[in-house]
């Protein structure tokens, strides 16, 4: 083999492991985001509920937290029932044989703002409730303000408290 053909095999093996090198790091990469993301799908939304963080508060907070949170609630209902009836309208839109995708792209944005005005509404009055409350009261409830899961309130004022022993 003369030296030119050698340089040449040379730099193709060089090359050659150069991209293997480059592509074992990216499947490397890509396969701790997925694992990341994977984990990150897994982990509860919070470590106990709502509910039963406001049980461990004295009964007079604890009943104007749950009232607090159910007004809260029901006020931003509206917000999120229209960001799901626009998303739903979205998704319907695609199935029709003569789609638009600017109507679509308008309705999924208009579903998106909608959804920042409910969890905004929620966030603001849940950060006004936290203002009212003692220190340890409030730092009992500072899960709400978690973006993971939805906060469910649910007025079980008719069932007996349990108690903790």
């Amino acid at each position: 083999m003369s030296p030119k053909a050698l340089k040449i095999a040379l730099a193709a093996s060089v090359a050659l492991n150069l991209f293997a090198i480059a592509a074992g790091a990216t499947v490397l990469v890509a396969r701790a985001k997925v694992e990341d993301r994977i984990e990150a799908q897994q982990r509860p939304a919070r470590e106990s509920s709502l509910m039963a963080v406001a049980r461990k508060l004295d009964p007079q907070v604890r009943q104007r937290v749950r009232e607090t949170l159910k007004a809260s609630a029901l006020a931003a209902k509206p917000d999120f029932e229209e960001a799901r009836q626009k998303r739903r309208a979205a998704i319907d839109l695609a199935d029709q044989p003569d789609f638009d995708p600017v109507r679509a792209r308008t309705l999924l944005e208009e579903s998106r703002a909608a959804e920042i005005r409910g969890r905004a509404r929620l966030e603001a009055d849940a950060v006004q409730l936290l203002g009212t409350l003692e220190p340890a009261d409030r730092q009992a409830l500072s899960e709400i303000l978690t973006r993971r899961g939805r906060i469910v309130v649910r007025d079980r004022s008719d069932e007996p408290e349990k108690k903790a022993d």
